[in-house]
């Protein structure tokens, strides 16, 4: 585990587009079962804030695996997205 410091000053700014690729990867994380567990919801909700960052094919993989959700569910990752959008 990480144990040093950061020196916020000289930190270099990361691209803006590198949110979208970790928004994006969190998707797949999700949706591929990489823990163990697949969990569509969390897939979409990942994928729908890549989509919304300029990820143009994370559109494709929330429409995929919105197609094995139920309307409940959809909603359900439509609010978990929202709310992830207010607090960051």
């Amino acid at each position: 585990m990480f144990q040093g410091t950061f020196d916020l000053e000289t930190a270099t700014r990361i691209d803006a587009s590198a949110l979208s690729d970790v928004l994006f990867e969190r998707g797949i994380y999700w949706a591929s079962g990489r823990a163990g567990l697949v969990d569509l919801v969390a897939a979409h909700k990942w994928f729908n804030l890549a989509a919304l960052n300029g990820r143009k094919d994370a559109v494709v993989l929330r429409q995929e695996v919105a197609g094995q959700m139920s309307d409940t569910d959809i909603s359900a990752a439509q609010r978990e997205a929202r709310a992830w959008v207010s607090a960051h």
